[in-house]
């Protein structure tokens, strides 16, 4: 039985294989808060860990882990108010200036402008403070992660979005890191275009008031848990800009400043 769960191990194990099951065709679900409004956020994180079990026996590797729904206008879209967390596979990494098929890979996404860090020491909580991931950091990059919900229409609460890996489908890192030791992170502006046309800015500071303060957040929280950051780890720390939703055709792009940019394209 997990620890400090409201839910049986069964349960737990039914409600993660639905939510792979659905990863896998395709297609979303009902909210499981609609059917157990008792849904904890340690009872999400076990259902989250068994969706995880299922797609690394498929062959997946862990390569990070990431933190979402931290800013202001994130949570307002979503109505989702606290941050939500998951893990990052291999198969989810897409090349910069890639395509993404949405068609059979993808139900619904959304496209969110990051700051992605990349880990040359392993960090683990709880105790770790913005320092600590500045010390462990290597390089930062430009990232768009693409944000996908297995719940219908978006419809999650902060337990709806946890057990689902925290709504992640895939992200892009820019080609080129920095060392963030050279910059002012809640200073950074990232600005973000789609199909050519301006669409958004925003700063570091959109999260958590500092990104450093996001990854130890996300380092303490995993921590409770007995999870660990990893050297050669990415992190992604949250968006600084509203989700935007993308189809078939679409083309996103962000410049990072005096950093770098990143962009995909929808097919």
């Amino acid at each position: 039985m997990p620890e400090n769960t409201t839910m049986n191990e069964t349960t737990i194990k039914r409600l993660g294989d639905r939510l792979y099951d659905a990863l896998r065709a395709q297609k979303s679900i009902p909210p499981l808060s609609d059917e157990f409004s008792e849904l904890t956020i340690n009872d999400a994180y076990y259902i989250s860990l068994q969706m995880l079990r299922r797609r690394e026996a498929d062959g997946e590797k862990v390569v990070g882990k990431k933190i979402g729904v931290t800013s202001a206008p994130v949570q307002e879209m979503l109505g989702v108010f606290q941050p939500d967390f998951g893990f990052l596979t291999d198969v989810m990494e897409v090349a910069n200036g890639g395509e993404i098929p949405i068609a059979g890979h993808l139900i619904q996404p959304r496209a969110e402008a990051e700051i992605a860090f990349k880990l040359k020491k392993d960090l683990k909580g709880p105790g770790v403070t913005e320092q600590d991931v500045l010390d462990a950091t290597d390089l930062i990059f430009p990232c768009f992660e693409i944000v996908d919900s297995r719940i219908d229409n978006w419809k999650i609460t902060i337990t709806d979005t946890v057990a689902d890996n925290a709504s992640c489908g895939v992200f892009v890192l820019g080609d080129k890191g920095v060392d963030p030791r050279d910059f002012d992170l809640p200073n950074l502006t990232a600005v973000v275009k789609k199909n050519g046309e301006f669409l958004s800015e925003g700063k570091g500071s959109a999260v958590q008031g500092n990104p450093l303060t996001a990854v130890a957040w996300l380092a303490n929280t995993l921590g409770e848990f007995g999870i660990p950051f990893n050297a050669g780890e990415v992190i992604l720390s949250g968006s600084l800009v509203p989700l935007e939703p993308m189809v078939a055709g679409d083309h996103v792009s962000m410049e990072l400043s005096g950093i770098g940019s990143c962009e995909c394209r929808f097919v």
